[in-house]
């Protein structure tokens, strides 16, 4: 698989995601239609979605409600495509949604890994690759001393029972992993969910006190390697504030590929904030 290949397909990806076409992410001006989800959609996105504006570095492309489809196009029209991810300008469009009764809701950067700089790393502690029936299988097992939290990517893997911290995975998605062992103990987790049939998605976390040892890195770059060999996408999401985790991407062989905001119902982001 190559580059290029990942790229046409994460494409594919978002026009399946939008209701729009492949080439619209490739145009020379910002391109907005109305939203619709396929049927092939990553399963966690979930309606109701206000609009979505994706770029790939060459344009926006737009897909919005009819209620906001006008004030989507005039702002994207108004600015450039790559200062409508940011402030202040960001704040022209919220404002004008609020009187609407929506919000921006989600600002993420997403990352496809260069397959000619995928390294091969190493860390001080056993690593083990875990296939989706060792995650079936490590539900119903005792777990000792620590079980660790993997974010919003992956639901409970380990010790849902047993008192312990929770690790999160994608329940009903969850495909392979790769631990890190200190004894017993994971200490570390790269994981991937199926979120869509091509693409799958890495969620990685390490225990604290295990953290600044190269255990994450060592564990996406080695998952990823393993998800190209299965013949799929893998793809890392991180949002721009979080340092730590973009430093696991590069350091990991990832690459910056695409942006998205996505903004909803006021009272769905308002929730969010309780």
């Amino acid at each position: 698989m190559t580059n290029r290949e990942m790229m046409e397909i994460a494409m594919r990806q978002s026009a399946e995601d939008m209701g729009c076409h492949v080439e619209d992410f490739k145009a020379d001006k910002n391109v907005v239609v109305p939203i619709n989800l396929g049927k092939k959609a990553r399963k966690y996105l979930k309606e109701p979605i206000t609009c979505n504006l994706v770029s790939y570095g060459n344009n926006i492309m737009a897909a919005s409600i009819p209620e906001t489809m006008d004030l989507v196009s005039a702002y994207v029209d108004n600015f450039e495509f790559y200062h409508c991810f940011e402030t202040p300008n960001m704040h022209w469009l919220n404002e004008r949604l609020v009187e609407k009764g929506h919000k921006i809701c989600f600002m993420a950067e997403y990352y496809l890994p260069d397959i000619s700089r995928i390294p091969t790393l190493s860390c001080a502690y056993v690593t083990r690759v875990l296939t989706q029936e060792a995650f079936a299988d490590s539900r119903e097992g005792a777990v000792e001393d620590t079980i660790i939290g993997v974010g919003n990517y992956l639901t409970e893997l380990l010790a849902k029972n047993y008192g312990y911290q929770v690790i999160h995975v994608t329940e009903a998605f969850d495909m392979e992993g790769v631990g890190a062992y200190d004894g017993s103990t994971l200490v570390g987790l790269a994981a991937c969910s199926a979120d869509c049939d091509d693409m799958w998605q890495i969620g990685v976390d390490v225990l604290p006190e295990y953290r600044r040892q190269g255990i994450a890195s060592a564990l996406t770059s080695r998952l990823t390697k393993e998800i190209i060999n299965r013949g799929k996408v893998p793809f890392y999401c991180t949002a721009w504030s979080n340092v730590r985790s973009v430093r696991n991407a590069v350091k990991s062989g990832f690459i910056p590929a695409w942006v998205e905001m996505t903004a909803k119902p006021a009272n769905i982001v308002d929730e969010m904030n309780l």
